[in-house]
């Protein structure tokens, strides 16, 4: 999958990923490969984005995400 995390100053992560990991506003989630389209609004809290079996954290300040076609549009007021 294709994730992209953009914040209002910068594109602050682009890459692929096995799944992703969510802190949605009604509680955690997750998304794999060939997910239903979806959207949802984020919380305070860490992304993990899992590459070749090792996880990678993106602590966000919430926001929204988009999932279609195996592309992930993740838009977050700031990350680090």
């Amino acid at each position: 999958m294709n994730v992209q995390i953009l914040t209002p100053e910068r594109k602050f992560f682009a890459g692929e990923a096995e799944s992703v990991s969510f802190p949605g506003t009604d509680g955690r989630f997750e998304i794999l490969n060939n997910h239903a389209p979806l959207i949802s609004s984020l919380k305070e809290g860490d992304i993990r984005i899992r590459t070749n079996g090792k996880d990678t954290l993106v602590k966000i300040k919430g926001g929204f995400v988009e999932v279609l076609q195996n592309n992930i549009n993740v838009m977050v007021e700031g990350a680090e």
